[in-house]
């Protein structure tokens, strides 16, 4: 599969992810795809296992992807993962294997607020 087809799949994938379309968020993954959440210290097994985990989920969320960079097998999604109005800075990091997700590692970052120490060279970001 070539770059472009591997980015065309991962913008339906984020947009399915924002739209609560199940079915649509989870045709990227290899059946036997795994998740990770490093974080929490929780690995999923299987693409009907990672859809049943995020469909039990109860929060109200939204995905707004701020960059996709990657070729070849391996590609980040930089996005900002919004449960119940709180955002969380979040990178996605999957491995593709023959089209398909092999694996992912999702990484979550709460907002902070700055450090004074470095406010004179700093510009607030939206």
């Amino acid at each position: 599969m070539e770059d472009r087809e591997i980015r065309a799949a991962l913008d339906r994938h984020w947009r399915a992810s924002d739209a609560n379309d199940f079915e649509g968020e989870h045709q990227i993954y290899r059946e036997d795809a795994v998740l990770e959440y490093p974080q929490s210290g929780e690995r999923i097994r299987g693409r009907s296992n990672i859809q049943a985990s995020r469909a039990a989920q109860p929060n109200l969320k939204h995905f707004a992807v701020r960059r996709i960079i990657g070729a070849g097998e391996f590609w980040v999604t930089e996005y900002v993962l919004t449960y119940d109005e709180r955002p969380s800075y979040t990178v996605s990091i999957m491995e593709f294997r023959n089209g398909k997700v092999i694996r992912e590692t999702q990484y979550f970052g709460d907002p902070f607020e700055p450090g004074p120490s470095r406010a004179r060279w700093v510009e607030r970001m939206p």
